[in-house]
């Protein structure tokens, strides 16, 4: 009688989806738009203008940039769509609010991309428990486009998925 130890989650079907492996490696990167403003709060379109026509924008070379204003100034739109002019020709991506808001931009463009098809018919585990900071929206994206082609769709690691959905027969 042998005693060996069988992995039987490596014998499985099971198909792993790693949101991290499309974890962007560009920096993110917030940019405050009240240092061009007048005391942080005021803002007087020639000078913003000019303070924008002014400034070396090529330091967000391939960069993900979260446009934000960090005072309590009441800016009208328009200001976070001129900025993005003089920046987006430089960065990889921008995207107004926080960084968090960023990745979900990131992820919800990036996951449009992807071919689920490859997952079809497929157990498939959204593996959780990342290192880096994916936004939950993401596992949601992911599950709705996952929900189309797998047969089913888990949370987690292999030796400890939650199930999520299975397709009914």
């Amino acid at each position: 009688m042998t005693n060996e130890i069988v992995n039987k989650v490596a014998q499985s079907s099971l198909v792993v989806f790693d949101l991290e492996d499309y974890y962007p490696e560009q920096e993110a990167v917030v940019l405050d738009i009240s240092q061009w403003l007048f005391q942080g709060f005021i803002l007087k379109e020639k000078e913003f203008r000019a303070a924008l026509q002014n400034f070396d924008f090529s330091i967000y070379n391939n960069k993900l940039i979260a446009l934000t204003c960090t005072t309590d100034a009441i800016l009208p739109s328009w200001a976070f769509m001129l900025v993005t002019v003089y920046v987006q020709p430089y960065a990889q991506m921008v995207n107004q609010g926080s960084v968090n808001d960023l990745y979900i931009a990131y992820y919800q463009q990036l996951i449009n991309t992807i071919d689920f098809s490859i997952y079809q018919d497929q157990p498939v585990i959204i593996k959780g428990c990342s290192k880096k900071a994916i936004p939950e929206e993401a596992y949601v994206m992911a599950t709705k486009k996952m929900m189309l082609y797998a047969r089913s769709v888990m949370f987690g690691e292999a030796c400890s998925a939650v199930p999520i959905y299975k397709r009914k027969k």
